[in-house]
């Protein structure tokens, strides 16, 4: 198991769940047993894991991998997520960078936060993140009279490869 732990690097060295190391252990055997993605896996680690439930009774497994390794985790994910799904069975795999919200800067304060950094840009990023490898092509928000919203994505499916 000790190699298994190679593949989740958490933040301020908190202990890995028990899901989390189930997750790390699928990676790692990923990378020992599939040989067209071994390569790509060999570097590769991820920050988290958690398995949520969707509508309809299923469940979805979010991992969230590093920012800086977002492209890396991009050049494999169709195989990665098939595979990942494969061992996961009847739950789907959604791969999501961590990314930071910094607060807006206090009043008479010189410094400027990155437009990357906002709750809004950050939040977009996820939602494209979701949807990858689809293009999202247009968003609508529906209020209704109660005050709740409803936001409707439209995206394009189309293939780096």
């Amino acid at each position: 198991m000790y190699t298994a732990l190679q593949k989740i690097h958490k933040d301020k060295d908190s202990e890995p769940t028990e899901f989390e190391e189930t997750v790390a252990q699928a990676l790692f055997d990923l990378e020992s047993t599939n040989q067209e993605i071994k390569s790509d896996l060999k570097d590769l680690y991820i920050n988290s894991a958690l398995q949520i439930d969707v509508s309809g009774n299923k469940k979805a497994v979010v991992i969230h991998v590093p920012y800086r390794l977002r492209k890396a985790f991009r050049k494999i994910h169709p195989r990665l997520v098939r595979e990942l799904e494969k061992k996961f069975s009847g739950k789907e795999v959604v791969l999501i960078a961590t990314r930071r919200i910094l607060r807006p800067p206090k009043k008479g304060s010189a410094v400027q936060r990155p437009r990357t950094r906002t709750l809004t840009a950050v939040h977009e990023a996820m939602l494209e993140d979701i949807v990858y490898p689809a293009e999202i092509v247009g968003k609508r928000v529906r209020y209704r009279l109660d005050g709740s919203k409803i936001m409707k994505v439209t995206s394009s499916f189309f293939s780096p490869f």
